[in-house]
């Protein structure tokens, strides 16, 4: 039997009526199209190739990428099919991809740190400006497209490349984002956590239209600005309004049915979380840890803002707990910071595995960190950086196993409040470990790869 794209959706969705949820499933026979191709590859069939392009400054958008490749890669039909190949734009984490052996090419001259450094501060609203100015992101389109034209690929998966859409508009290449609900244009008009508290349905109707318009000024301003005058550079469609850039041909959403209570948009599919599952070593200290005091795991991921990751490892000095804090990376800048005896810092870990040995998570609210953090079924203290990653915490707030924080008011005292609260707090705890129960239930990697087998796999 063989499924269409709406009866995947369907299977994934599970029955509107009622509620019925099928996170995964093993795709039965598909002898007709699977073996016509399996027969033509062995006369000299070429596979079809798909391309990746993350960006691979970026942690997490890196290991969701190569957490989909490592699904394609083991799918009972799509690994015969596809030829896997990553796009890249610079960055630290290009090493991930070459370590497990994927074709890696690069477009255009690599970003620097400076850029980076820059790209992350706008991102995190530390600074006001654009992430790329107009003439920088008419190179990188430049370069796109001549890969694409080269590579030739069937389709084209990316999570935050800004310019990769535009060149692929250029050529004519199916577009797949990979998102979570917390970017949909839906969830941004109705507050996007932000005004949760507020009772008074009225009220709460004029905040909600102030938050979606600060929001979408935000993202036009500081990234789809540049990108739509690159559009209309290479004559192809701007993207208005600003939510639209994040639509693909198909989109697939990195995280279980439920998590907002967003309703999907059309060609938008679960997959389930998608995570970083790279064998990073766990350190002896790590694993010796000594358990006589509560164990928190600090994760800030790879976009972190090195002032407010400092000012809260100062705030663990004299605390009633341990900490494990991946974070040495994030305070390269802080050489003058003195970390607390009870606070251990390392570089990157495996941090499902770290985050299950914790009582609590503290994480800034990167989709990969809270999707880690739901898994492991702790209770959880966010201090987002930016509105994407306070929305995801908004998300486990009202799940009842989250307490969220700005990381501009008093963070010290109210940090070190939270913490003690969740610590005490069985309920959270409770409601933790169910929905880890229903996290567990989703197998991301598969999903995404069969939705992508389904789609670009199948012969003509």
């Amino acid at each position: 039997m063989e499924y269409t794209l709406d009866e995947h959706r369907h299977r994934l969705l599970g029955d509107e009526k009622t509620g019925e949820s099928i996170p995964s499933f093993k795709p039965t026979s598909r002898r007709g199209s699977t073996r016509a191709l399996l027969d033509g590859r062995n006369n000299g069939y070429s596979p079809k190739k798909i391309l990746f392009a993350p960006a691979t400054y970026n942690l997490a958008e890196t290991t969701r990428m190569l957490d989909i490749a490592r699904g394609v890669s083991r799918h009972e039909f799509a690994k015969d099919i596809f030829e896997v190949y990553f796009l890249s734009e610079g960055g630290q984490f290009e090493r991930l991809i070459e370590k497990e052996g994927y074709t890696l090419k690069r477009s255009g001259p690599p970003l620097t740190d400076e850029k980076i450094a820059h790209i992350y501060a706008v991102n995190d609203e530390e600074k006001i400006g654009t992430i790329f100015t107009r003439q920088e992101l008419v190179t990188k389109v430049t370069g796109d497209v001549a890969s694409l034209k080269e590579l030739q690929p069937i389709a084209v998966i990316t999570g935050s490349n800004l310019s990769v859409p535009v060149a692929c508009q250029i050529t004519g290449t199916p577009l797949v984002w990979i998102v979570q609900s917390t970017w949909f244009e839906e969830f941004f008009a109705s507050g996007a956590g932000v005004t949760d508290g507020i009772r008074f349905a009225p009220l709460k109707r004029i905040a909600d239209f102030f938050v979606y318009i600060g929001i979408e000024f935000w993202m036009w301003y500081g990234f789809i600005r540049p990108v739509n005058a690159a559009a209309k550079h290479f004559d192809v469609k701007e993207y208005k309004p600003v939510f639209n850039f994040f639509k693909g041909d198909i989109t697939l959403v990195a995280e279980p049915s439920g998590f907002s209570g967003i309703p999907l948009p059309e060609n938008h599919f679960y997959v389930g979380p998608l995570l970083a599952n790279q064998d990073f070593p766990i350190p002896d200290e790590v694993r010796n840890i000594p358990r006589d005091m509560p164990l928190v795991y600090f994760a800030m991921g790879s976009s972190g803002t090195a002032t407010v990751v400092a000012q809260i490892i100062e705030s663990f000095k004299g605390a009633p707990y341990r900490v494990i804090a991946p974070v040495k990376q994030l305070i390269k800048t802080k050489p003058d910071l003195e970390v607390p005896p009870n606070v251990l810092v390392t570089d990157w870990l495996p941090a499902l595995q770290v985050s299950k040995m914790a009582d609590i998570s503290v994480i800034h609210g990167g989709i990969g960190t809270v999707m880690t953090a739901a898994l492991a079924g702790k209770p959880v203290v966010g201090v987002g950086m930016q509105p994407e990653q306070r929305a995801n915490i908004a998300c486990l707030e009202r799940k009842g196993f989250a307490v969220r924080l700005s990381k501009s008011k008093d963070l010290p005292k109210r940090l070190q409040e939270a913490i003690r609260s969740q610590l005490s707090n069985s309920e959270a705890k409770r409601k933790a470990e169910e929905y880890s129960m229903e996290m567990a239930k989703w197998n991301g990697p598969h999903n995404a790869a069969d939705i992508l087998y389904q789609k670009f796999g199948k012969a003509d």
